[in-house]
């Protein structure tokens, strides 16, 4: 086995891969998030369409589109094995250690968030960005160019209550996830200082907060405007 493949199963070495992808899929979702916002622009979702369509076609988009896939598939398996060592390197258990004393509930919970999340991000794709590359949309013309109106699905589907329910429960979830993973990864990094450290948890709660909220406004604003 090579030193690379040592290091990077070793505990160590996975954490730091969780901490540099978890920092990476929070690039991801600011840049997300900003693109979704043209969804509140009153203007029957051209500019959302216009967006959509430059994200699918733009070449440099689609290939950072399978960065993207990678970066998640090494955050959710290192979670997976890291999670699995940790219960193997148990012999009783923390119950004695009085975990609940020691930790916040996101940190002790993290799998369950994770799992949550990632269900949610599933049947998401499956309903956006699946229907956006495969499937048969609508077409909206704006200025004598056709756009697959992608706009008029987000609106179907955010009047649907159970999607709804499902979209904020994943967005409480992803903000508790994102509270405790943003300082961590920070800590993993050897960014762990008396002086910055709360700087930079308050930093991590302000972004989880705003940018969970941010997204569960969305779903939130077409179910009840109707």
């Amino acid at each position: 086995m090579s030193w690379f493949t040592k290091t990077f199963s070793s505990t160590i070495g996975r954490k730091l891969i969780m901490s540099l992808t978890g920092l990476f899929l929070c690039s991801f979702l600011v840049v997300h998030l900003i693109g979704n916002l043209q969804l509140f622009k009153d203007d029957g979702g051209e500019a959302f369409n216009i967006y959509s369509k430059f994200m699918g076609h733009n070449p440099v988009i689609r290939t950072l589109e399978l960065v993207l896939l990678a970066g998640f598939a090494f955050h959710i398996w290192d979670a997976l094995a890291l999670t699995r060592r940790n219960k193997s390197a148990r012999s009783v258990g923390y119950a004695v250690n009085h975990l609940d004393q020691n930790s916040n509930w996101s940190s002790r919970n993290m799998g369950l968030l994770g799992t949550v999340i990632l269900v949610f991000l599933l049947i998401h794709l499956y309903n956006f960005f699946w229907r956006a590359r495969f499937g048969d949309l609508p077409v909206q013309t704006i200025e004598g160019e056709e756009y697959e109106d992608l706009y008029s699905v987000v609106v179907e589907s955010f009047q649907i209550w159970w999607y709804v329910t499902i979209y904020v429960i994943a967005m409480a979830a992803l903000c508790f996830h994102l509270i405790h993973g943003f300082a961590s990864a920070f800590q993993t990094l050897g960014l762990n200082h008396k002086k910055y450290t709360p700087a930079i948890q308050a930093i991590g709660y302000g972004f989880s907060i705003l940018v969970c909220l941010g997204f569960a406004a969305m779903p939130l604003y077409f179910f009840f405007q109707r």
